[in-house]
């Protein structure tokens, strides 16, 4: 799967060949059909670990910061520091998003694929809406705004920034941006 999902973000689905995949990972190709029957099912067990992996940080990240304080709008925060954080050591910046890959592919991939895509990208949004309705209750927003899409924001935040930072070649910029989120963020709930 790591040697999947790395060649995926590297050049991208299409030009990820099964049998490049069975190479580098020592098996064989009826070893390779024996766990996924074809590309499609690689994708989707590839998304849902992905999915997985993603949402066992934000549970740990901002779990970690809801401990830190009681205030719903500086655990947000803290949050959202401790990932631009996290983004700034990882080593060459970030490999790429599979969600992302999967949308540019999107011919590529059956339906199950996409419904998988889409669900992911709806609950992460939606995880980070009940940050932000929680913070709402309590520091109202100075201006007129729309949750969900302060709460959409970071995901295109983060996968926007992913892209440029390899168009520039600048890992930083991931950090950078999450932070500038997060600049946004405490100004439009400040009192």
């Amino acid at each position: 799967m790591e040697i999947a999902q790395a060649s995926v973000l590297e050049k991208g689905f299409a030009a990820t060949s099964i049998e490049e995949v069975i190479a580098e990972a020592g098996i064989t190709k009826s070893g390779f059909f024996y766990h996924f029957r074809d590309k499609n099912e690689l994708a989707r067990e590839m998304l849902r670990r992905y999915v997985a992996e993603n949402d066992e940080i934000f549970d740990d990240i901002f779990g970690r910061a809801k401990e830190l304080t009681d205030d719903p709008l500086q655990a947000f925060l803290l949050g959202l520091k401790l990932l631009a954080e996290l983004t700034r050591d990882l080593p060459g910046g970030h490999p790429g998003c599979l969600i992302a890959s999967i949308c540019y592919q999107e011919r590529l991939f059956d339906s199950e694929v996409h419904a998988l895509n889409t669900n992911s990208v709806r609950r992460w949004n939606e995880r980070f809406l009940g940050h932000l309705t929680e913070i709402a209750a309590m520091y109202p927003p100075r201006e007129p705004v729309h949750l969900y899409d302060v709460a959409a924001m970071l995901s295109c935040t983060f996968d926007g920034a992913i892209i440029m930072a390899k168009a520039l070649k600048d890992p930083s910029q991931l950090e950078r941006q999450i932070l500038a989120y997060r600049t946004y963020v405490k100004i439009l709930f400040s009192r």
